[in-house]
């Protein structure tokens, strides 16, 4: 970014210029020790400063556009706490106040080891599973900058399975076979004030599969975007595309319709999701939710941010 300085008056104090008139000409001389003579080439290059890149700001708010990461990143010495609750399907009728009756959530907190690295631990009710993850900003999208045109984003996640086994295709079972991993490239584009848009190759590798049909590395390709609607609020979607031959006929890909809500110090997400899953193993590879039979779970995330590093 190029910033118009104005140095006249700031010079003209530290340097005791003075004017001299002589018939019509008129010259800037200095009386500091050793420096004589026209000082006005002393401006020369101060008018403007090179302040860096202009890099752009809240592509996304928060951390997920709705189940999936996204680009931003908590910042060095801060720590995020959220709390990701999705109800029961709503195709459950009165008697189940259309899926109201039912909580699956996930609690996490995410601490900001650096502006670019981020650490995060949480765990899930669905499965009884505990994650941790690490972020890693590669590239920040700049305003007018050909060689920063998007962010970049590496995002890699461990997951442990603690819920008891009941299948008995799984026998023998071992904790090995609990784990499951991702690995993600995000990359994000905010092309206005307005709206942003994201593309997400990812591999999700599980350690265990119920047949040798179906594969322990599923690859897909995820979507995602934030329209701006007022101040305050954005229209949030997000959709996976799973590529065939990969897993069980009954999975469906995850789509999610969302409304990011700023209020003071947090952002409150609504959202219709169908998947119930909050971790990409889950809402990738194994989710059991339609859309058109009704299998739509509504949903929010909440998370407040905490400074944790010492006062100066």
């Amino acid at each position: 970014m190029r910033l118009a300085v104005v140095l006249a008056i700031v010079l003209g104090g530290s340097l005791n210029a003075q004017t001299i008139v002589s018939d019509t000409n008129l010259k800037a001389v200095s009386d500091l020790p050793g420096l004589k003579g026209d000082t006005s080439r002393l401006l020369d290059g101060l008018w403007e400063i090179d302040l860096g890149p202009d890099y752009e700001t809240n592509v996304f708010k928060g951390t997920r556009i709705i189940n999936s990461q996204n680009t931003e990143m908590i910042g060095k010495q801060n720590l995020d706490f959220r709390i990701c609750h999705r109800f029961g399907e709503v195709n459950q009728g009165g008697y189940q106040l259309w899926g109201l009756d039912q909580a699956f959530q996930r609690m996490s907190f995410t601490y900001g080891l650096t502006d670019l690295l981020n650490l995060e631990v949480g765990r899930s009710n669905v499965g009884k599973v505990f994650d941790g993850s690490i972020k890693w900003k590669i590239m920040r999208q700049a305003k007018g900058d050909q060689l920063r045109p998007v962010s970049l984003v590496w995002y890699s996640n461990m997951a442990y399975q603690t819920e008891k086994n009941t299948s008995k295709s799984w026998d023998p079972y071992y904790n090995t076979h609990r784990l499951f991993y991702t690995h993600q490239l995000l990359v994000s584009k905010k092309f206005n004030k307005n709206f942003s848009l994201q593309i997400m190759p990812t591999l999700v590798h599980r350690n265990i599969v119920d047949s040798q049909q179906y594969k322990n590395d599923v690859w897909s390709i995820g979507f995602g975007g934030r329209n701006k609607i007022t101040r305050k609020t954005a229209l949030t979607y997000e959709y996976f595309y799973v590529l065939p031959n990969q897993i069980k006929s009954i999975y469906y890909n995850s789509l999610s319709l969302g409304l990011d809500i700023e209020t003071g110090g947090h952002v409150f997400q609504l959202q219709f999701t169908n998947s119930r899953y909050m971790n990409e193993k889950g809402f990738i590879a194994e989710n059991t939710g339609s859309w058109l039979k009704g299998g739509v779970h509504f949903g929010f995330n909440i998370s407040r941010v905490f400074y944790i590093g010492r006062n100066h």
